[in-house]
């Protein structure tokens, strides 16, 4: 190593040492009552957005970001269908920051469906459902998702966070105990701490550690929810479904299975983890996924029994007080699902794929962490900073991926997130693997 390279890193770290030294220096100052009796004295950061915490820090990482050289990766602007490729600026880039697993947003098929939803519903509902928002194309996906996962029946709602949040927040209260695997989505920590439960993680993909909960915890609490994801997003692994479902009937608790992820990706169908497993639908209490992934649309589900979805219906605030799901957004998502039904071949493309790029990259040496080849695959970096300048090198030659950094995941968990598609070749995978080898 040169003595140049050395000085670089001795640098970098000095940057990034004074950087953290400013986030923790930006955190919110401890709450002062006295300051309510002397308004002169009543801090800045109370009643000016600038002066804000979240925005100071954001603001620190932007300064940050100019000292080391590295381009604001975020809010790229695309101008067109985003798959496994896309066009930035003018110019065509293999595309890994996308969601679009089975190609299908931008598909002839999808997109004349939602065309036809305006043409028969217009651009909106105008309402909520109960009053005066519902529409056949709303029945029609709720009842085709319902048959997919073998349950009484399904719900859609507008936002796949919003989902999560209405659903905990609403159905579980004080008396009662939320049990959540440590690398779950923001959306169901939400709606656990919105709901007023006790609410305590678990090591990821623990069942044991879990177990081991319930035996201390269960005869504290009324109801008790477990949720897990059937494929985590940041790490691209899966747990070990039967394992679960076994505990929950042990303690008599219900089951949350997040499937934003998994749905359309895992399974030899593409059905999700269900069908990776092959367990039945009923065995799983709450069923929850999105529509903006696989689905090629926008907006969450819930799939489960006559009287979990009947109950949030009526009184689930986030579907109750919101305007019904947009016809154009609904129809497309269920000409996806009956093309997934039709072509389980793309899902089948998609796990080679998959697991092409994961074998490809360890054998370049590159740390693929978790990552258990299904759709999504990590490469960890070792640093925010790291994850960002790799990202910025791989741009430059026509490759778009996003770094993941700190708070999303731990400094030493900082990495660059590649989610794959069916449409992506093996071709454009050995550019990516040479690119990012060459990179490190």
């Amino acid at each position: 190593m040169s003595h140049k390279s050395l000085s670089g890193q001795i640098k970098d770290k000095l940057i990034q040492q004074a950087l953290e030294r400013k986030l923790k220096a930006s955190e919110q100052p401890s709450f002062n009552l006295s300051a309510f009796s002397r308004p002169s004295e009543i801090q800045e950061s109370w009643y000016r957005f600038d002066q804000h915490p979240g925005y100071k820090h954001i603001q620190i990482i932007h300064q940050g970001s100019k000292q080391f050289g590295i381009n604001n990766p975020f809010f790229k602007m695309h101008d067109g269908i985003a798959g496994a490729t896309s066009q930035i600026d003018g110019q065509t880039f293999i595309n890994y920051a996308s969601y679009n697993y089975l190609n299908l947003s931008g598909d002839e098929r999808v997109s004349a469906a939602a065309k036809a939803a305006i043409d028969q519903y217009g651009t909106s509902v105008s309402a909520s459902r109960l009053v005066s928002g519902e529409r056949a194309i709303h029945r029609q996906l709720e009842n085709a998702l319902a048959d997919v996962y073998g349950v009484d029946d399904a719900i859609v709602m507008v936002s796949g966070h919003a989902t999560n949040v209405t659903t905990i927040g609403y159905l579980f209260s004080s008396n009662d105990l939320i049990l959540h695997d440590e690398l779950i989505h923001n959306s169901s920590m939400v709606g656990a701490q919105l709901s007023g439960a006790k609410r305590l993680s678990f090591p990821h993909n623990d069942y044991e550690a879990l177990d081991q909960l319930l035996n201390e915890q269960r005869h504290n609490y009324e109801r008790v929810l477990i949720v897990i994801e059937g494929l985590y997003s940041m790490d691209g692994d899966f747990p070990d479904l039967p394992r679960f479902i076994a505990i929950k009937e042990k303690h008599r608790a219900f089951l949350m299975v997040d499937e934003a992820h998994s749905f359309g990706v895992l399974g030899k169908r593409g059905l999700g983890i269900r069908d990776h497993f092959g367990v039945d639908g009923k065995a799983v209490d709450i069923w929850m996924g999105t529509l903006s992934k696989s689905l090629a649309s926008c907006g969450g589900f819930i799939a489960g029994e006559s009287a979990l979805i009947e109950h949030l219906k009526f009184l689930a605030p986030g579907f109750l007080y919101s305007v019904g799901m947009p016809p154009q957004v609904a129809a497309p998502a269920l000409a996806a699902l009956q093309i997934l039904l039709d072509e389980p071949e793309r899902s089948h493309t998609l796990a080679k794929r998959s697991q092409y790029f994961l074998q490809q990259a360890k054998a370049a040496g590159i740390d693929t962490g978790l990552s258990q080849g299904q759709g999504i695959i990590a490469a960890i970096t070792g640093s925010s900073i790291s994850a960002a300048r790799l990202s910025q090198n791989l741009f430059n030659v026509g490759i778009n991926v996003q770094p993941i950094v700190y708070p999303a995941v731990p400094e030493k968990s900082a990495r660059l997130r590649f989610f794959i598609s069916c449409g992506h070749s093996e071709e454009q995978i050995d550019k990516t693997i040479q690119a990012l080898h060459e990179a490190i």
